[in-house]
């Protein structure tokens, strides 16, 4: 895990550093979550989360109010030796110069919010969430279609980019071409993204590097998706049987997180962006409650008890 810097925190929650002579580029944060450090203003450190982003909302800070200036002394050399590392003060809430200076002494950064103590945190949380997630890089096209986040997978060459720019000139939203990578955000959600470097450009064979951003606007691009589904493309096989009903979803894992998988035989004459769009199109129907193949089923089960009875 790479961790996440504190200057990073500071950007994306536009937070105020008040120790500036502290270098925030080199502490990183590897834990998700969030602790309020209560407890150990009032001395109780067993089990404490000390790898955590330390936050004061208005309770902590009440109550340091009320410390004399001995009991500050030594709680605040306590918390902050601990080595945490960092401490945020939420809804404007200024630290006396007492904290400021012994922070400064153990290179704990000390930042400030507007923010109130409960949104900040959630808000922490689910960003760290998801630049702390596990994740992968693999070969594919990454789409947003109907919504629906579309992951097209195949062998190099197979016409993944193809089908990608069709559904872009269709109306649909690039994601990543090429290499995608996948962050797992909790048990259930997969994201994908575009590494820097290649984000929002397409490599078509003989033609070389399209910019879609350029090219199409940015309507035609998106940064983040929710992979909902992936399609895998393969060269057309005479002698293997392909599902024609879909009565059975399968599934392909990635991280431990399960995902629709639709394997689509490739010849001459397909037409991949509407088999794309279709694919998208059913699933969505089925979350919605309704599966076509399903219905087509009952409604041979009915046929046949209806010529039985007869």
């Amino acid at each position: 895990m790479s961790g996440v810097t504190i200057s990073a925190l500071i950007k994306k929650m536009n937070l105020e550093l008040l120790t500036k002579e502290i270098n925030t580029d080199k502490i990183k944060l590897y834990h998700p979550d969030v602790n309020r450090p209560a407890l150990q203003l009032a001395g109780y450190y067993e089990h404490f989360d000390r790898e955590r982003v330390q936050l004061i909302g208005v309770v902590e800070y009440t109550y340091m109010q009320r410390m004399t200036e001995e009991q500050r002394m030594e709680n605040y050399e306590k918390l902050l030796s601990s080595e945490i590392p960092c401490i945020i003060f939420s809804t404007n809430n200024k630290p006396g110069e007492t904290f400021l200076k012994i922070a400064s002494k153990y290179k704990v950064p000390v930042m400030l919010s507007e923010k109130k103590t409960s949104p900040l945190m959630a808000e922490i949380i689910r960003w760290l969430n998801v630049e702390l997630a596990p994740t992968i890089s693999i070969h594919g096209v990454l789409v947003d279609v109907y919504g629906e986040g579309v992951l097209i997978t195949g062998e190099s060459g197979i016409g993944k980019s193809e089908a990608a720019l069709e559904l872009i000139k269709r109306g649909h939203r690039l994601v990543s071409d090429d290499v995608v990578e996948i962050r797992k955000v909790s048990d259930e959600t997969l994201v994908g993204s575009a590494p820097d470097i290649t984000r929002h450009f397409i490599e078509l064979r003989g033609i070389g590097i399209i910019d879609v951003k350029t090219l199409f606007g940015v309507e035609a691009v998106k940064n983040t998706q929710a992979i909902d589904m992936v399609i895998n493309l393969e060269d057309w096989d005479k002698d293997k049987e392909y599902d024609r009903l879909g009565l059975e979803d399968h599934y392909t894992e990635f991280l431990g997180n399960k995902i629709v998988c639709h394997n689509i035989p490739i010849r001459p004459g397909r037409n991949l962006a509407i088999i794309v769009e279709s694919a998208a199109v059913n699933y969505r129907q089925k979350k919605m409650g309704y599966n076509a193949a399903r219905e087509l089923y009952n409604r041979v089960q009915q046929n046949l008890a209806r010529r039985d009875d007869d």
